[in-house]
């Protein structure tokens, strides 16, 4: 695991979920418009913690079964997101560890650090996971949240500086 990302970077939260992938694409373009890199974490954690020490072993997979299935998510993510014409334009890293421990130690130094998030939560305000909010709280570097859209939710209407204007006059 290396200790940071190269400081010309975005790094992106990837965990498989519609929130994953859209803060993905939007990091692309970010990426592609800065001309910079692109650097997608997905972290793990083996299924076995928190078992006592002397619980016997659940039959399940191997931490080396577990690595290279979050390896698998990662890469699948990233071809679905992407289009599987990426190739080597995305480095892709797979850390072993507490989601937002892992993303904080990958993003120290980067340009920013773009998370996904479902479209609203209780009473309109945006929502904002666990692992987001220990991002926003201790990250060295700026944080985006990206919403995914919501299935039924219209994409927002283009605004032009004229009819803002409009409405101040209001």
């Amino acid at each position: 695991m290396t200790e940071h990302t190269d400081g010309n970077a975005i790094v992106v939260g990837v965990d498989g979920s519609a929130a994953s992938m859209t803060a993905l694409r939007w990091a692309a373009e970010q990426a592609a418009v800065l001309h910079t890199g692109l650097v997608a974490v997905h972290a793990w954690e083996p299924a076995a913690n928190g078992h006592a020490p002397y619980a016997p072993v659940p039959a399940g997979p191997t931490p080396a079964q577990e690595r290279e299935r979050a390896a698998q998510v990662l890469a699948a993510t990233v071809r679905e997101a992407l289009g599987p014409g990426t190739g080597d334009a995305v480095l892709r890293i797979v850390v072993e560890g507490p989601p937002a421990r892992a993303l904080l130690q990958q993003a120290r130094g980067a340009l920013l650090l773009a998370l996904g998030r479902k479209a609203h939560g209780n009473f309109g305000r945006p929502s904002v996971g666990p692992v987001g909010r220990e991002c926003l709280r201790h990250a060295t570097v700026p944080v985006v949240t990206v919403p995914v859209a919501e299935r039924s939710q219209k994409p927002p209407e283009a605004v032009s500086s004229s009819s803002l204007a409009g409405s101040r006059a209001s």
